[in-house]
Parts: structure tokens; sequence; C-alpha cells
């Protein structure tokens, strides 16, 4: 990939789209490609056909896609499954016939069985039922890096697909009932420390345990992936270590400087028990994250803060996949 290819980032507005197209301009590269909805609707296979073949890109980051938490995935299955399989198969297929030289595509740690043996490894993925609370959006996104792995060998399509854990970081959304679990517990927090309220409810028992990587980490994984990686299987991108959501509450408290306590509201579904990923594979490549979950807590809750003031905090635009509880 050399600094005058031209780069489509599908997904540009959204947590992972638009921290990748930050990274890409801070190594150098300028002929980015982006499109919002109403540009392009890549749920429109002709739009996208027609957009391919004028703009003619030589890579592309997949990162846009319909995401959202337990109360998200629940209401709108339907648009979690059509609408990420139309995506997928549009883009990969136009991206493919219009002569693109590598795509990568961004799949999701909610895709792994609900019961698969932890830390997750890349061979678990459809070998157990998933996780009802996010099975639509899961098996879009499985179609998806399936697609790839058909591409590559029936028309050697260099299509590659990387796994990341849960994600968070400058960019998420902050909507209390549509949220993943990070960024609406952050919200919750720092509102009950500002109305210096006694408690704060946090959705579950408390006890699942998630792993979280900061959102720069994963596009320069995304970088590191374009440029040594072209294999068929997918690649997780994670730290490998995790923690209980009733820990992370803790966590955030400190950042945010909340003293009150925490009531678990157990009529809430937990999701899956826990969620941690093997990077063997990746780590092997020589890429690890940089940013512990301590400082990018610290860098989250400042850019929450400067939006807020700026009344610049999105409450609908999708972002990366894990729920209020998963």
């Amino acid at each position: 990939m050399e600094l005058a290819s031209r780069i489509f980032i599908s997904g540009h507005r959204g947590l992972a789209g638009s921290a990748i197209e930050r990274r890409l301009k801070l190594e150098g590269f300028r002929d980015i490609i982006v499109r919002t909805r109403a540009q392009l609707d890549l749920r429109d296979q002709a739009a996208v056909d027609d957009f391919f073949a004028s703009e003619q890109p030589d890579y592309v980051f997949h990162a846009a896609g319909v995401v959202g938490g337990i109360q998200a995935n629940r209401s709108r299955p339907a648009d979690f499954i059509a609408d990420n399989l139309q995506m997928a198969v549009n883009v990969v297929d136009s991206a493919w016939r219009n002569g693109v030289a590598k795509l990568l595509f961004l799949g999701s740690s909610c895709i792994y069985p609900k019961l698969a043996p932890q830390p997750l490894k890349e061979e678990s993925l459809l070998s157990g039922p998933l996780e009802p609370t996010n099975e639509w959006y899961a098996m879009a996104k499985l179609a998806g890096l399936k697609m790839c792995q058909a591409y590559r060998r029936q028309f050697g399509f260099d299509a590659i697909t990387l796994l990341p854990t849960n994600l968070y970081g400058p960019g998420d959304h902050f909507d209390l009932e549509s949220a993943h679990v990070l960024p609406a517990l952050l919200r919750k927090i720092d509102e009950a420390h500002a109305a210096r309220a006694d408690s704060v409810v946090v959705w579950g028992s408390g006890t699942p345990r998630r792993e979280f990587l900061y959102v720069e980490d994963l596009a320069d994984a995304c970088l590191f992936a374009m440029r040594h990686y072209d294999g068929e299987q997918p690649l997780n991108v994670g730290w490998g270590t995790d923690l209980t959501i009733g820990e992370l509450a803790l966590e955030l408290a400190r950042v945010v400087g909340f003293e009150g306590r925490f009531e678990f509201d157990r009529t809430r579904p937990d999701g899956t028990p826990r969620k941690v990923l093997d990077t063997s594979r990746l780590a092997a490549l020589g890429w690890r994250p940089r940013v512990d979950l301590a400082t990018g807590l610290e860098l989250t809750y400042d850019w929450y803060r400067r939006s807020t003031a700026h009344a610049e905090v999105r409450e609908h635009v999708p972002c990366s996949c894990f729920s209020p509880s998963s």
C-alpha cells in the first residue's frame, strides 16, 4: 500500500472508520475516498457498482455496519441482518469486479459462539450456537467473512478479515438505550456525578467479563494487516485480557470522579458470560496494542467532555459491536 494509493473507507463516520481515516492521514495518505450514507447507499447494488467503476480504489477498508447494543438488536433484528448482509455482498463483489488490489473486512468478536472456549481462538468460529442477543448481526458478519474467503478461493481476491474485541474511544456514541456498555456507563456515571447522585444503575449482574480495545489501536492494526497479512484465516485484534462489567464501572468512576455506589439491574440480560480473545496469531506477525485501558478511558472521557460542551456527542451513529452487558 503506497502513499499514492487510492483508498476507500466505508463507514468513515463510525467509530472504527473514522479512526482508520485519521490514521491514514497521519501516515501521509491523501487519496482517501469517503462517502456518507446519503451520498452512497451501500445496500444499493447498482449504486455500489457504479461507485467502484467510477472511483477505481486500489484498497478498501470495509468498516460500515448497522450495529448497537442488546436493546437495538432486540428491536431491529431485520435491519441488523439484512442491511449488514447487503453491504457485505455489494462491497466485496464490486471491489473484486473492479480490480481492487486488497480489501479488509472488519468483523467483530460478537460472531463467536456464546460458549466457545476462552480465550477465543479463530478456529472456534461456527463451532456452536451464537449469543441470542446479537445473533442477527453475527450471522451477517459471519457471511461477510465467508464471502471474503470464498472470493479468495475461487477468484484469488486478496480479501482479509479482522475480528476486533469491544471498541471504545473518540467518535463513539452515548445514547443510553442503544449505546454499548462502556459509553453508556460513561455517560450514566458522568451525569450522576454532575447531579451529585448517590448511585448509578448498571444493566445486568455486573459479572460478565469483557475485553476492550482503544479504537486508535484498531486503526493501527488495520494498516498493519493491510501491509503484512494476506491469509484466509481471520485475525483476532485485542489485548487478550479482560475485566468484569462491575470492575469497568469502578474504573470509569475513578476517571470521572464519581464516589457513589452501583446498583445492578438483574432484570436486564447479561449476554455472553465471558469474551476475551486469543491474540497470539496477530502477535506472532509483530503487532500488539499500545493504549492500556486506564489511559484509553482518560482519553475517551476527555473527548466526551469536549464533545458534550460543543453539543457534538452523537446519539444514533452506529459504532462497533458490543452490548450494554455483552
